[in-house]
This record gives C-alpha cells, structure tokens and sequence, in this order.
C-alpha cells in the first residue's frame, strides 16, 4: 500500500490557514505573524510534509535541482553505498545528482568543486580531503554540507559518524577479550574521521605501544605488509583495530599466508564481511542516515553552522572475539 505525502493543502487544513499562508512560511517569506508562523510550523512537523525543493526552484524560474557529490574514491565500497544512498534522498525531493572522486588528490577535489560549481552546480555534498578548504567560503552563492570529515578551515554544516565512541567500542570490546597488545591500522590521521578513531583507540588503551600504531596506509596490500611487519616483531600484537573497511581487508590479505589468528575489529561494514571464518566483527553504522541527514541539511540552509552526529554499533561475528 502506498502512502500518500502530505501537501501543503493538508498543511493549511491542519493549522486551520490558507494555502496562501503556508506558502508563505514554507517559503521563508515575510508578512506572516510569529503566532500563525507557529502554528503552521507545528502542523508541517506532525503531518511530516516536505518541500519539494525542485518543485519550489522551478516555480522561481530556475532550473532543475542539482546536487554535487564530491568523494574520495568512488571504487571504496563506502563511496559507492554513499552515492547511492544520496541519489535516494535527493529523488525524494526530485533532485539530480552529478558526483566525482579526487582520489585522495586535494587539487582535484578543488578542481572538482570549481567545475561543477562554473556550470551551476551550487548545492554540493563534499566528503572533504586533508587539504585547507578556506578557499570554498569565496565562492558567493555555494551551499555546502560537509561529510563523515571535519574540513580545514571552513566552518560549514557537516554530517558526522560518532567515530569517537565506535574507537573506544572496537578496542575496549578486544580488551574485555583479554587482548593487551592491540595495534592500531590507519590512513590519514589529519583526517578528523581517523583522528577521533585513534583518539578512542588510545583512550580504551591508556598508554598504548607506539610501536603498534601504524598511520598513512591507504591500499589494502601496504596494510598486509604492516600487519605482517607487526606480527613478526619479538612481542607482536594479539589484536588490531583496523579503522575502515580497506584497513580490515588488508588484515584478511596478510593472514592468508601466516599460522596466526589475531582478533581484530574494522570501522565500516563491507560486502563479505560475513563469509570468512570467523566473521569479521565491525563498527557499523546506516548509511542511508548519513545521506538524508546531509540532503536535509543542504535543503533547508541556516544563518549558523550546524552538526549532525550518526551513531555506530559493533557487530558482533567472530573476528573481534578471538583470545589472545
């Protein structure tokens, strides 16, 4: 059964106003009273009406809504399930999406961001590089929202993952599994991301080994070598926390070929995850959240910078779970 979306006609039947009326506020539009503003606002959030923006910019005479969808590797699986679950969120406003990857290459993600904005792509969904990112606030009639990182040098709105307490979930939970020693796998810890993922792994630790804190691995096949590397030092490491999903797929590469069975959770869940033996445990998070959250906000623009925080869970599927 389909479930018909409110209309603005409900709207006005509701606050008991006219249609006029709440055109007027659903459009930020002046001479409507503080009282009856009130009361079609409260009208808007129990019947759960929407705008449809594409709709609304038609009528003003402008064209079709596009969304920019700026990421780091369309290849990760974390990209592609983001642009997907982006594209059905902005076509429940009957918005388009045009996206691309600057490979980990801050001139490219300028250079991205500067095309589509050159060919009237203004609202844009950027997941931000390491680079200083002072230079979006010149461009004047931009509207930003900011993913899964904080960027440099930019106050924006940004959707986040509450990646903070996923570092302290993944490592304590090794630690009530009776691991000590417990290596840490990383990309860039100038990213915020992997900055407060870290920050949670040394928080459950205390004083963690500096020896076992690996940053800057990007491809699965340098993580094989640095897992290896660990795991043949004289006090290796019982466990890892590997903070996404390409760290914890360089973990499944090097234990292939090697007699040990070290626990190990991942942040982000990924396709086969559950088909090794064990399972691979992970920090998980849905998707779909990050991508409403950040369509939402891109749609309905404030006078001040707003955060949006995704909570995480484990689960649970053998790998994490394994003793020392």
């Amino acid at each position: 059964m389909t479930v018909r979306k409110p209309t603005m006609a409900d709207v006005a039947r509701y606050a008991g106003v006219s249609l006029k009326t709440v055109s007027r506020v659903v459009n930020r539009e002046p001479h409507v009273s503080a009282e009856v503003r009130v009361k079609v606002e409260s009208a808007i959030g129990a019947l759960g009406f929407r705008r449809n923006e594409a709709a609304a910019r038609l009528a003003r005479g402008a064209t079709m809504l596009t969304i920019g969808l700026v990421m780091e590797n369309i290849s990760n699986e974390f990209y592609s399930r983001l642009a997907k679950a982006v594209e059905a969120a902005a076509a429940e406003h009957e918005a388009l999406v045009v996206f691309g990857s600057y490979e980990e290459q801050p001139e490219r993600e300028r250079m991205l961001v500067e095309s589509m904005f050159a060919r009237g792509v203004d609202s844009l969904i950027v997941v931000p590089s390491s680079g200083d990112h002072a230079w979006m606030g010149r461009h004047t009639g931009l509207t930003t929202v900011f993913v899964d990182r904080l960027p440099a040098g930019q106050e924006a709105d940004v959707v986040l993952l509450d990646d903070l307490r996923g570092g302290l979930m993944a490592t304590r939970h090794l630690r009530a599994h009776g691991h000590r020693r417990i290596a840490l796998i990383s990309d860039d810890v100038r990213l915020s991301s992997v900055h407060d993922r870290a920050t949670g792994y040394r928080q459950a630790l205390g004083e963690p080994d500096e020896r076992l804190v690996v940053h800057g691995v990007f491809d699965p096949w340098r993580v094989s070598q640095e897992v290896s590397r660990l795991l043949d030092l004289p006090d290796p490491p019982t466990a890892f926390f590997a903070t996404n999903n390409r760290a914890a797929i360089g973990i499944l590469l090097a234990l292939r070929e090697r007699p040990e069975r070290p626990a190990f959770v991942g942040f982000d869940d990924f396709a086969l995850a559950e088909i090794f033996n064990p399972g691979v445990s992970v920090v998980r998070y849905d998707i779909d959240r990050i991508a409403r959250g950040a369509v939402d906000l891109l749609l309905d623009p404030a006078g001040r910078p707003r955060r949006v925080t995704v909570p995480v869970e484990l689960v649970v599927r053998g790998s994490g779970e394994l003793s020392p």
